[in-house]
């Protein structure tokens, strides 16, 4: 269960952060997260917290619902 939404927020990261255009390390320093620890999160490899996925959500312009899905 924790695999598959891991791998659906990583494919929303994803697609959010390039229809805005900006690299994974642009994306990184607005949320203030590391670009190692954004890229993970990007692969599917690791789970966002709460505050990150807010942080997240500040940085690419979206809703934090949008990054979770409904």
């Amino acid at each position: 269960m924790t695999n598959d939404l891991q791998k659906k927020i990583a494919r929303r990261l994803k697609t959010h952060r390039e229809n805005i255009q900006l690299s994974q390390l642009e994306i990184a320093n607005l949320a203030g997260v590391s670009s190692n620890y954004y890229a993970r999160l990007e692969r599917g490899e690791s789970m966002p917290s709460a505050e990150t996925i807010v942080k997240l959500a500040k940085a690419l312009k979206v809703s934090s619902t949008d990054i979770l899905g409904n």
